[in-house]
């Protein structure tokens, strides 16, 4: 139930940043759900390997390159998603910011809500 609830959320906070930030745009709510979902694996599969690949730039850069990869498998995700638009580079950075952002808040809100078994 945390996890289809989590989704929901996610897709809410994606259509929220669609409308915060020009860069982004999401055609409809069931776009948002599939663009959350993909988020969410890329999030899964791609990033423990970037992260472990891109390790030495990200330690020159004290971890400031972590934000490059989430900017980047944002932006991959628009690229796989036709409902699911972001502009350019800058775009996807500030929008991943957004989206991650409004991520800890869900957790946050679901961890008094529905804690973990």
């Amino acid at each position: 139930m945390r996890i289809i609830i989590k989704w929901l959320l996610s897709a809410v906070a994606l259509l929220a940043v669609a409308y915060l930030y020009s860069g982004v745009h999401v055609n409809s709510f069931g776009s948002a759900l599939i663009a959350a979902a993909v988020i969410g694996l890329l999030n899964m599969i791609v990033r423990p390997v970037l992260v472990v690949l891109t390790l030495p730039v990200t330690i020159v850069t004290l971890g400031l390159f972590l934000f490059v990869i989430n900017a980047l498998l944002f932006w991959a995700a628009s690229g796989l998603l036709g409902g699911f638009q972001v502009s350019g580079f800058l775009a996807a950075l500030i929008g991943s910011l957004i989206y991650s952002l409004l991520g800890v808040i869900i957790e946050a809100a679901l961890g008094g809500l529905l804690p973990k078994r």
